[in-house]
């Protein structure tokens, strides 16, 4: 009896003990799939949460795997400063766009090719949080920008505007017309 009292003491204490370690790991958010329109710049944000202040020791790691799922590319650091990519397809074409203040550690990818559409991963750590989360974000680089659904939503938005412009606008002239009928009417009425 008394090594089952035990056992079960230790079981919950484990079970704190792992809750306490999900609780102090770094969390990294990032969107799903960005779209961009080949040629042009796209930031890629990446924001985090941890449990402690931002340390001295804090680094960010940016790598890619294209979309053919060969080997992954080192594509940005931080460590108390950035460092850019010395080779690869990233050399020149990627620069800091965070603010560690506000736990922000977005890239900024500059003339975007066919060539980088794959996955992206965000990683942080931030001591003693280090392990959490690791960010992905998809990047599609298409050669023009297709009719979504937010197009969709713009123009159907914009043009009941232009429809409730119109209503107000027929209602109002329909009502100086008869005002002005009425006033006629009464005026001759009052000549008789």
């Amino acid at each position: 009896m008394r090594g089952r009292t035990w056992l079960g003491a230790a079981l919950v204490l484990g079970a704190q003990l792992r809750a306490l370690w999900l609780a102090a790991a770094v969390e990294v958010h990032t969107a799903k799939e960005v779209v961009a329109v080949n040629g042009t710049n796209q930031r890629l944000k990446c924001t985090f949460s941890s449990s402690n202040p931002v340390s001295q020791q804090l680094s960010v790691s940016w790598n890619f795997q294209p979309e053919d799922l060969s080997s992954h590319e080192l594509v940005f650091y931080y460590q108390k400063e950035p460092y850019k990519p010395p080779s690869g397809r990233f050399k020149g074409r990627v620069t800091w766009d965070g603010n560690i203040e506000r736990n922000d550690v977005s890239i900024m990818i500059w003339n975007l090719q066919p060539s980088d559409n794959g996955t992206f991963t965000c990683q942080v750590t931030n001591w003693p949080d280090v392990y959490g989360t690791i960010g992905e974000v998809r990047l599609r680089v298409v050669h023009k920008v297709s009719f979504s659904e937010i197009h969709f939503l713009v123009v159907a938005i914009g043009s009941a505007s232009v429809l409730m412009i119109i209503v107000v606008t027929a209602v109002i002239i329909c009502r100086q017309r008869r005002r002005r009928a009425r006033d006629k009417r009464l005026e001759v009425a009052d000549t008789e």
